[in-house]
């Protein structure tokens, strides 16, 4: 595995994602993109991480 850095201004717990430390709460890019998947989002359950990417070998 490649080493990477975590970026301390995205905490990130889905360990789901390649993108995540695994071993801290944290995100390793540099900056994420925030999207939503409502027409009109008003809580924050209608908002996305659109840079999550499912971890090879994850998760069947």
């Amino acid at each position: 595995m490649e080493n990477k850095k975590k970026n301390e201004s995205i905490k990130c717990t889905v360990s789901q994602c390649q993108y995540n430390m695994v071993t801290d709460s944290y995100c390793t890019l540099g900056c994420i993109t925030v999207g939503t998947h409502e027409a009109n989002p008003t809580v924050p359950e209608c908002t996305d991480c659109n840079s999550f990417v499912k971890r090879t070998g994850c998760c069947g």
